[in-house]
């Protein structure tokens, strides 16, 4: 497939030294405050599980910036086994706790967090013609693109019942594969709670011509499997869920971790204006994480293994039962 050798193959964007924070601003970027959530929802797992020793395993891990601010932001006598799943290499400086992996571990308890992970699984395209023949669309090194054979067999079926045609013309991204490799991680889990964070839509919202597209610096590029540009296109995760799944947006997410942009009383700025000040930056912080049309519009999708899955009406990890 062009978008996996352009992603991971040699010379692949995901493999380049500068790494993902080089190209594009994720949550985990914009806020220590998202790493501060994810350590909370981590503590809240554990008390859950009834243990002080937990895995915390996080899946494309980047360059290792979400685990270290988890590491730094979790309550003393909390024994955590963090695990980064990536496929570049081990950054230098990283937190000797952490075990760098290909894969993710199998038979742990605890967390499996993967942030903006499933929108670079690669997924084919499917376009339908103007006799209404869904077909395969092919693409060059160059990007140009031709249509290709006729989508049959599971990739038909997965379309069918997640992504129906919406007519001549429209695009869909069979999100099967994604689907399997969702599930592959959260098989790896004993008991705990698995969350997928990215960029989503549902069935009845699908967007009728796709959201595949390229990001290189800071911006949006045309998405040339050329290994120059990060290849991203946002994630059914409403398919992706096994029995049990809740699927959130990251405003209630984070929310209910404790991560709100209300803005300090100003009777602060007379009693403690230093205090004031760093009050107001977090929530600007926070504001920024969950902002309609931006941040706030990710998906959270939620999946219990051997524990009670979480209420569907509010995110109620922050406290055990």
């Amino acid at each position: 497939m062009a978008a996996e050798d352009a992603l991971y193959g040699p010379g692949g964007f995901y493999l380049r030294p500068e790494g993902p924070a080089g190209h594009f601003r994720t949550s985990v970027h914009a806020s220590p405050l998202f790493a501060a959530a994810v350590a909370r929802l981590l503590t809240a797992t554990a008390e859950r599980l009834g243990t002080k020793d937990v895995a915390l395993v996080d899946i494309g891990a980047g360059r290792g910036e979400l685990l270290t601010g988890i590491l730094a932001a979790l309550p003393a006598g909390l024994a955590v086994r963090p695990y980064a799943v990536e496929r570049a290499p081990r950054p230098a400086g990283l937190d000797p706790r952490i075990e760098w992996c290909d894969e993710p571990p199998a038979g742990v308890s605890g967390l499996v967090f993967a942030n903006e992970w499933l929108d670079n699984v690669p997924v084919d395209i499917a376009e339908t013609g103007d006799d209404g023949t869904v077909r395969y669309v092919l693409v060059r090194p160059d990007g140009t693109e031709e249509p290709g054979e006729p989508v049959t067999g599971p990739d038909a079926e997965w379309l069918a019942r997640w992504w129906p045609s919406a007519g001549p013309g429209s695009r869909a991204e069979i999100g099967r594969p994604r689907d399997e490799a969702w599930a592959a991680a959260v098989a790896t889990l004993e008991r705990g709670l698995a969350v997928a964070v990215d960029y989503a839509h549902v069935r009845d919202a699908r967007p009728p011509f796709g959201t595949l597209t390229g990001f290189r610096a800071g911006r949006e590029v045309p998405p040339v499997p050329d290994g120059s540009c990060d290849l991203t296109a946002h994630v059914a995760l409403d398919a992706c869920g096994l029995p049990g799944a809740v699927l959130l947006g990251q405003r209630e997410a984070l929310r209910g971790l404790g991560v709100s942009g209300a803005r300090p009383p100003l009777s602060l700025a007379a009693t403690d204006p230093a205090g004031y000040v760093r009050a107001l930056a977090a929530a600007g912080e926070a504001a920024e994480l969950t902002a309609r049309g931006d941040l706030g519009d990710f998906g959270w999708l939620i999946q219990p293994v051997g524990v009670e899955p979480p209420d569907p009406g509010s995110f109620v990890w922050a406290s055990p039962a």
